[in-house]
């Protein structure tokens, strides 16, 4: 698997967890705060589409994962 796949696969996982914890109907509802947590991945995906630059791509190529332009 591939940086960007594991980058897409968790930030979509931190959203439905946070959306499931920060909206009333949900049956895990906590917090409306958790929708927070929601707007900041994506502002940062929306910025690492802008500049390249993903905290978490980061660390992943320093763990030895694959690119996919690689």
């Amino acid at each position: 698997m591939t940086t960007e796949r594991i980058v897409r696969i968790f930030a979509g996982s931190v959203v439905l967890l946070s959306l499931a914890l920060g909206v009333e109907a949900s049956p895990l509802f906590v917090h409306r705060y958790w929708l927070w947590l929601t707007a900041f991945v994506g502002l940062n995906l929306f910025q690492s589409g802008i500049t390249q630059f993903c905290p978490l791509e980061m660390v992943l190529h320093r763990m030895g994962v694959r690119s996919a332009q690689a």
